[in-house]
């Protein structure tokens, strides 16, 4: 259950401009430093806690400025990444959640659904979104499922980092960057 939810609405409400990552710097800020939102659900917090730390360490070690974020569970992911894709504020969006198998079926529409939304957000905003929303099948809370995916998010934290750079180096150059 979520254990630490605090919204986080610092969004301004009237975005100037887009913000795009572009040849090492944003095109609208001229900073050499992109600026990333990571949301994350609070289902299951001490496990995506951990994405968040890996993410964070290569984003710290890319001087990136990251602002954070959390929702109560990964359903609500979506919705909040369209609000900050659509605010100009944030070269790129990462979204970050464990969707678990409760014992009923419900659980592959929430993936399904959080999934496709992130998708359709940056498909629509034109916003770099990526996943880092993990849907394990069979997941138990005993030690040895908990220390696993412990572990393994992460690694899936820093592997979104390096994911999320490397996109928005790769549009660079497809933007009219470097």
């Amino acid at each position: 259950m979520p254990s630490s939810f605090e919204p986080g609405w610092d969004i301004d409400p009237d975005p100037v401009a887009t913000t795009i990552y572009v040849g090492g710097m944003s095109a609208v800020t001229a900073n050499p430093v992109p600026h990333v939102a990571f949301v994350q659900s609070c289902w299951h917090d001490d496990l995506v806690d951990q994405a968040k730390r890996g993410f964070s360490e290569v984003a710290s070690d890319r001087g990136a400025q990251v602002d954070y974020f959390e929702m109560p569970g990964a359903f609500e992911l979506p919705l909040h990444c369209q609000l900050l894709a659509s605010s100009g504020r944030y070269d790129a969006i990462v979204a970050a959640g464990l969707v678990v198998d409760g014992g009923i079926y419900r659980h592959e529409f929430v993936a399904e659904a959080v999934i496709s939304g992130l998708m359709r957000v940056q498909l629509d905003t034109g916003v770099p979104v990526l996943s880092c929303v993990l849907t394990p099948q069979q997941f138990h809370e005993h030690e040895t499922h908990q220390q696993f995916f412990f572990d393994h998010l992460l690694g899936k934290g820093r592997e979104a980092a390096n994911a999320c750079f490397a996109t928005l180096e790769a549009r660079a150059p497809l933007l009219g960057g470097a």
